[in-house]
Order: C-alpha cells, then sequence, then structure tokens
C-alpha cells in the first residue's frame, strides 16, 4: 500500500497522512476568506490575457486575520517564467537586529513577455502552513489598471514596508533619456526609490531593493535620470519601498530590543508618494551648454587681447613723450604725504629713540625721482645686481653700511629699505613657489583622479546613488559621468588661470627686456618685480578647476578637501604676494609657506572626520589658531626682528614695564597696529563662534577663516595706499569694482545650497532644485562661473592696483 502514495498524492486523496490539496477557480477583483491548516493546502488557479502591447499588472493582497498563528502562512505564485513567494506574518529586520512584523501584505507580479500579439497566461497562487490549528485569511487579486506610467503625467499612490509598489515606464519614439520623480508631503517613514530592469523577479522589499538597478533613499524628494542606452528593452520598473525604520534618512534612532526575538511593532508607516516621468534633455542642449561655456571664458582671452593693444599703445605714447619732455615727469609722480610714524622690538628687547630712526634716514630725505639718475648709475647698479651672489650673502652685502635692526626700523620705512637684497636672488627664490606648487598639484591630482574613477565605477556598478550627493534635479549624465554639468562649469577656473599665467608670461617678458635695456623705471623705480608668486596663484585657480571637477564627479564628504585644499592654497598665495608688494626681502620662503599651508589642509581634513561634535578636537583648534595669530601677528609688527626663546617673557615684560608703567607711550607702528588689532579681533571671534557652534562644515569654516583675513587685509592695503597719497590707475579701479559685484552674485548662488553631505543623501536632495539656466545649468554652476571669474578679477587686482607706482623712486613708497 504504501508503494501506491505518491499516486494517491498525485490524484489528491488523503491516504498515507498526507495533506489535502485543494484548487478552485479563482477570479480577479473577488475577496476570498479562508482557512489553511497543515493538513490542507489550497491552490488558487488565475488565467488572465496578455497582449504584446498592452501592459497590465496583477496585485496580489492578503491579510491574515488570525491573531496567535503558531506558523506563519506561506503563498508562493507560481508564473510562466517567474516564481514569487512570500510568508504572512512578514518578519522584516531592521538594524540592530530588531524584528517588525506585518500582517497585511501586497504584492505586485511581474508580468511574463510574451511574443505573441495576445496569450492566454495562467498563474497559480499556492497557500500553505505547518500551524496545526486553523490560519483564518483574506486574499484579493485584482488587476492594475494604472500599471504603466505616462510621460509628465503625475501618479499618486500609498505604499507601506510590507506593501511596496513598482510601475512599468516604456520609452517613447525620439525619447532616449528621461528623469523619474518622487515626490511626498511626508518626510517620514524614509522610503526608497528604483530603477530596475524589466525582469522577474522584482526586487521590492526593503531587504533586497539594493541588490540591482539604481536606487536613491528619499524623505520628500528623490530623482534618478535614466537613459534608453542602459536597457536594452526600451522599458524598466519604477520601484518604490517603504524601508522598515527611518535611520538612513536621518531619522531618529529607535530603541534596543530588549529580547533578541522580540518582535516589535512598526507603527503606522504608510506613505502617499506621488511618480512622475519626464524626458530630459537632448544632444543639442549639451552642445549648447559646451558652447555657452566655451564662449563665456574665451570672451575673457578676447577682451584681454584687446586691452593689451591698447594699453601697449598707450604706453608707447608714454613712452614717446618722455623721451621728448624737457622737464622729468617723476617729479609729478611723487608721493606727497608725510610718512607714518614705526618702532620695533628688537632683538634685546629694547625700543629705539626717535633721533637714532631719525638719523637713519639722513640717506632718504633727497626729492628726485627715478628719471633723475644717470643712466650710468643705473647701469651700475644692474651690474652689481648681476654680480655673483650666494643666497648664505644675504646679510653680508648689502647690510655693511647700515644694520638690519636699524633699517627695519626706522621711523618712515619706505620699499627701498626692503628691497636690498640681489635681485636675481629674489627672484629665483620666488620662482620656487610656482615649481613647488607645480610638483604639488601632480603628485596631488593624480591619485585624486585615481580615486575618484573609482568612486564613479562604484556607483555604476552598485547603483546605489546615495554615495555621491548631486543635484539630482539637474544632474545631465555622459557617459560614466554622473554630474557633466557640474565638471563643465569648472572649466572656467582653469581656462581663466591658463590666461592669467600668459598674462604674467608678457609682464614677465617685458619688465626682462626693460632690465635689459637698463631702464631706469625698471631698475629702481616702482613695486619690484618678482613673479614666481603670480605663476603660482595662476597655477593654483588651474588646479583648483580640476581638483572640483575631479569632486563633482561624486561629491560628498569623504573627498570634499579635493574641492578646498586649493583654496587655501590661493587664500594663502594672495596674502603673500600682498605682503610681498611692500616687503621682498623678508616675505616666507616657499618652503616654510607650503608647510603652514599643508598644516591648514591636514586640519581640514581631522575637522572632516573627527570635528563633527567633538568638544575636544574644537578646544584644541581653537587654541591653535589663536596661538597661531599671536605669533603671526608679533612676526608681521616687528618685521621679523625678534626672537623666540627663553628670554622671551622677560623682553615682553621688559617692554610692558617701560612703555606702559614707565611712560605709558603709545605703539610706535600705529597703523601695522591697527592691521594687526583687527585681524586679532576677527580671528578670535571666528575662533570663538566655531568652539561655541562647531559648526558640521569644518572645510568651510576654515575656508572662512582664510577669506576674512585676505578680505581684511585687502580692505587694509587699499586704504593705506589712498592714504599714503598714492593713486589706483583706471584699469585697476575697473576691475576692484567689476570684482566686488561678481564677488556678490557668487555668493548669493553659492548659499543657495542644492545639496548637502552634512546630511544624509535623502536629506540633502530636499534642497535639490530644477536647473535655471539653458535648462543644463543650475545654481552651483553658476555660482563655478562667477566664482571663477571673480578670482581671476581678483588676480588681476592683485596686479594691476601698484602700476600707478612704476616711475617713482622706491625710497619714496612707503612701506604699511
Amino acid at each position: 500500500m504504501l508503494r501506491f502514495c505518491p499516486v494517491l498524492l498525485v490524484l489528491m486523496l488523503p491516504a498515507c497522512g498526507a495533506s489535502v490539496v485543494i484548487q478552485r477557480d479563482a477570479q480577479f477583483d473577488v475577496t476570498y476568506d479562508d482557512t489553511v491548516t497543515s493538513d490542507n493546502q489550497t491552490i488558487y488557479s488565475y488565467n488572465h490575457t496578455v497582449s504584446r502591447n498592452k501592459t497590465e499588472g496583477v496585485r496580489v493582497s492578503v491579510e491574515l486575520l488570525s491573531e496567535s498563528a503558531q506558523s506563519p502562512v506561506l503563498f508562493v505564485v507560481r508564473q510562466k517564467q517567474a516564481v514569487l513567494s512570500f510568508q504572512v506574518p512578514l518578519i522584516l529586520r531592521g538594524l540592530y537586529q530588531r524584528k517588525y512584523q506585518y500582517t497585511q501584505v501586497g504584492r505586485t507580479l511581474c508580468q511574463p513577455p510574451t511574443k505573441a500579439l495576445a496569450e492566454t497566461q495562467f498563474f497559480y497562487l499556492d497557500v500553505s502552513t505547518l500551524s496545526s490549528a486553523g490560519v483564518h485569511y483574506q486574499l484579493r487579486v485584482s488587476r492594475v489598471d494604472s500599471f504603466t506610467l505616462q510621460t509628465d503625467k503625475k501618479f499618486s499612490f500609498n505604499a507601506t514596508p510590507s506593501q511596496p509598489q513598482f510601475f512599468k515606464y516604456m520609452f517613447p519614439d525620439g525619447v532616449d533619456t528621461v528623469i523619474v520623480k518622487v515626490n511626498s508631503q511626508k518626510n517620514f517613514p524614509c522610503s526608497v526609490m528604483s530603477i530596475q530592469d524589466i525582469q522577474c523577479p522584482v526586487y521590492d522589499l526593503d531587504n533586497n531593493v539594493a541588490f540591482i538597478g539604481m536606487y536613491q533613499t528619499m524623505t520628500t524628494t528623490a530623482a534618478i535620470t535614466v537613459q534608453r542606452k542602459d536597457f536594452p528593452s526600451n522599458s524598466f520598473y519604477v520601484v518604490v519601498v517603504v524601508k522598515t525604520e527611518d535611520e538612513a534618512c536621518g531619522g531618529p534612532l529607535r530603541f534596543y530590543p530588549l529580547l533578541p526575538d522580540q518582535l516589535l511593532d512598526p507603527g503606522n508607516r504608510s506613505k502617499t508618494l506621488d511618480v512622475i516621468v519626464s524626458p530630459a534633455i537632448n544632444s543639442e542642449v549639451y552642445v549648447m551648454g559646451m558652447l555657452f561655456c566655451l564662449g563665456i571664458f574665451m570672451s575673457f582671452y578676447l577682451l584681454t587681447f584687446l586691452v593689451a593693444c591698447v594699453e601697449n599703445k598707450r604706453m608707447n605714447r608714454k613712452r614717446e613723450g618722455l623721451l621728448n619732455a624737457d622737464t622729468s615727469p617723476a617729479e609729478t609722480g611723487k608721493a606727497s604725504v608725510s610718512p607714518y610714524e614705526y618702532g620695533s622690538f628688537a632683538d634685546n628687547g629694547s625700543t629705539l629713540s626717535s633721533e637714532a630712526v631719525t638719523d637713519s634716514l639722513a640717506s632718504t630725505d633727497g626729492n628726485c625721482g627715478c628719471m633723475d639718475r644717470s643712466l650710468e648709475s643705473v647701469a651700475r647698479s644692474r651690474q652689481e645686481s648681476l654680480s655673483s651672489v650666494e643666497e648664505d650673502d644675504y646679510d653680508t652685502l648689502v647690510d655693511i653700511d647700515s644694520d638690519k635692526n636699524i633699517v627695519r626700523t626706522k621711523k618712515f620705512l619706505c620699499v627701498s629699505d626692503l628691497a636690498r637684497k640681489d635681485k636675481r636672488i629674489l627672484s629665483k627664490k620666488y620662482q620656487i613657489y610656482f615649481w613647488n606648487i607645480a610638483t604639488i598639484a601632480v603628485f596631488y591630482a593624480l591619485p585624486v583622479i585615481q580615486l575618484v574613477i573609482t568612486y564613479q565605477t562604484v556607483v555604476n556598478v552598485t547603483g546605489n546613488q546615495d554615495i555621491c550627493y548631486y543635484n539630482f534635479l539637474c544632474a545631465h549624465p555622459l557617459g560614466a559621468l554622473s554630474s557633466f554639468n557640474n565638471i563643465l562649469s569648472n572649466l572656467g577656473y582653469v581656462l581663466l588661470g591658463l590666461l592669467f599665467l600668459l598674462i604674467i608670461l608678457q609682464r614677465d617678458i617685458l619688465h626682462n627686456r626693460a632690465l635689459e635695456r637698463n631702464e631706469s623705471t625698471a631698475v629702481e623705480c616702482g613695486i619690484p618685480k618678482h613673479f614666481g608668486l603670480y605663476y603660482a596663484m595662476g597655477t593654483a585657480l588651474m588646479m583648483e578647476g580640476l581638483l572640483s571637477a575631479c569632486y563633482h564627479v561624486c561629491p560628498n564628504y569623504t573627498n570634499f578637501q579635493f574641492d578646498t585644499s586649493f583654496m587655501y592654497m590661493i587664500a594663502g598665495l594672495c596674502m603673500l604676494k600682498l605682503y610681498q608688494k611692500r616687503h621682498p626681502d623678508i616675505n616666507a620662503s616657499a618652503y616654510s609657506a607650503y608647510a603652514c599651508l599643508a598644516a591648514v589642509i591636514f586640519f581640514s581634513v581631522l575637522g572632516v572626520v573627527f570635528g563633527k561634535g567633538n568638544t575636544a578636537f574644537w578646544i584644541v583648534f581653537s587654541v591653535i589658531h589663536i596661538l597661531a595669530t599671536l605669533l603671526l601677528s608679533t612676526q608681521l609688527y616687528y618685521m621679523g626682528r625678534w626672537r623666540l626663546n627663553s628670554g622671551i617673557l622677560r623682553r615682553m615684560l621688559n617692554v610692558i614695564y617701560t612703555d606702559c608703567i614707565r611712560q605709558c607711550s603709545g605703539p610706535m607702528y600705529i597703523d601695522r597696529m591697527v592691521l594687526l588689532v583687527m585681524g586679532n579681533i576677527v580671528n578670535w571671534s571666528l575662533a570663538a563662534y566655531g568652539l561655541i557652534k562647531r559648526p558640521n562644515d569644518f572645510a568651510s569654516y576654515l575656508l572662512a577663516i582664510a577669506i576674512c583675513n585676505l578680505l581684511l587685509y585687502f580692505t587694509f592695503y587699499i586704504i593705506m595706499k589712498l592714504r599714503s597719497g598714492e593713486r589706483i590707475q583706471c584699469l585697476a579701479l575697473v576691475c576692484i569694482l567689476f570684482t566686488a559685484v561678481v564677488w556678490g552674485f557668487a555668493l548669493f548662488f553659492f548659499l543657495q545650497g542644492l545639496s548637502t553631505w552634512q546630511k544624509t543623501p535623502a536629506e540633502s536632495r530636499e534642497h535639490n532644485r530644477e536647473c535655471i539656466l539653458l535648462s543644463f545649468f543650475d545654481d552651483h554652476d553658476i555660482w563655478h562661473f562667477l566664482s571663477s571669474i571673480a578670482m581671476f578679477g581678483s588676480f588681476l587686482v592683485l596686479l594691476t592696483m601698484d602700476d600707478d607706482l612704476d616711475t617713482v623712486q622706491r625710497d619714496k613708497i612707503y612701506v604699511f
């Protein structure tokens, strides 16, 4: 008898202790109330017509009515080319092994493909359990009439963790790229939007939605750009899943389960969402965007060429006028304002008397200009400057007649007093800035490029679009690049940086030719021309564009330093150039300057990794910030004529006693003191703000410190230049006004904040906005355009602001 048990099972006879199998012909849109036990199994048979030209979804909805089932009920849907199974109650896992139970489950069946024009297909739904007690359930299978999404038509639906939804979209003719947008009025519960190929099964649960395709977590907004070339069937599924927990979207962390197998109440996690699929831009928009970008910045090349032609004609006329003039025009270019008083803290801590300082100026009271000097003396000084000089001889050749402490503490300090070192050696010293930054750029950029290529590969392979913080509402892919527009808009930094290098090269060539002709204006007049820092600034601007483009390949908090490292470099080099203009002999060396900038970048990385909410880090950084400000202030105030050694406290007490207690005298370097006091107030305020607020974006906070100090120093320089009786020429004034206006607009677009990596990817997408320029560029792209132009303008201001001094003798140009 036992050998015939298989035959009896097939005949559905309850012999041999086997369960009874009951098969029913079921109908769509009919609710079935039934009970299942371990002794009986129910099979529901459905048939429906599948059309090749029409997509019709089928949805299975199940609700468990028995409250305390010993075992779950297993539902298995057998289709022509797919099998879908799930259990009720459905157990979904969260973090830390938290378990959530759902007694209502809804699943959509994927439609098997068919080659026939119309085909009748059967599918079977098996219901079984191992529970000996009867389990009561409700079953309903219905057609989804709105299963196919229409272009530019919004569709609303509800979803829960146990009742996900997915829909089909087919590319219409002539559309190669679309953008799928899913929106909700509620931030939570957290959701996931996924784009998957047309295949079975569809991964539509929280624990498997990330297996294939592209996906994003979302609170209120999600957007994915989809290209036809990625889907050979010219169609795809839009899958929306509500997550079991909200931590992935920045929601609150739920409590830990007291027991490992404790089931938690998921609560009400229903969410209403809207989905709309719209055509994205076509190839013509890409071409227009690239042409617009090139046109904007190539126009600066044309404008620079025209200005150079006009300036060349003006200089030729001026040179002819000088040659034909009966009197020297240098008399009229001389500064006419009385100099300001300066004092110093010498190495031994004593304050020099005003009589000693006045005596040291006896040789600089002449009123002759550069053009009064004979060509023989100019040629002689030129030959002396070209003599063989070693860098170690700085303090022996030119300091024979005047001690360095006396020169640098003169009451009326002029540029000639701080331009005493050999010109050739100084030029080589400042050229090191360029070669060093070029070396840094190569060794920095190569691993950066390799890393961002890896990032983009990971994004494309895994489909996890939470890795990168784009403005997904305006992120236009090109090839393997997910946001080509953000990369293209960085072209301005590279092109304008190259243009600035060409301008500097032209000025450098003209200056060298003037030196070869022994022109007095080049040898003895004006601010000493050293172009090494300018070359470094232009290179830094180009590298800022390259590294910003690398950052925007996949922007996130781990690589944000790529976008800011050379911003620190630019700010530091600009401050060094401002200081070098009037202090060419005592400016920092390239090695010490880049070492300080490396320390800044090091703190930037530490702040990004450890600074978020870390009180100890902020205390240490604030202390270092304040101490560095004090040390730098002392270095600038005393022109480097002080020593940090064991006697520093004794010398400080001596100065306090003699200047504050004994005679209560004011500072001897009044203007310098004003700048440094203001600088300390600003930096101490920024340090206090950081310690109190502890902003999450430490890199931007550090950059704000550098920019504030640069703006303060630049403002001080302009004010002191005007107070000294110097004037700003028309070209420099136009550059200043133009740059200020452009910076204002640039900061406006920068503060729009289209994404933020300080928050979760889902929260960042709440800030996303549509394109605002040519349907291709967003607010951040305009920031790239304007900031590159503003930086270029700032460099031109530094380059041209002292052109009015080119015919003024250096002992008539005052140091401030």
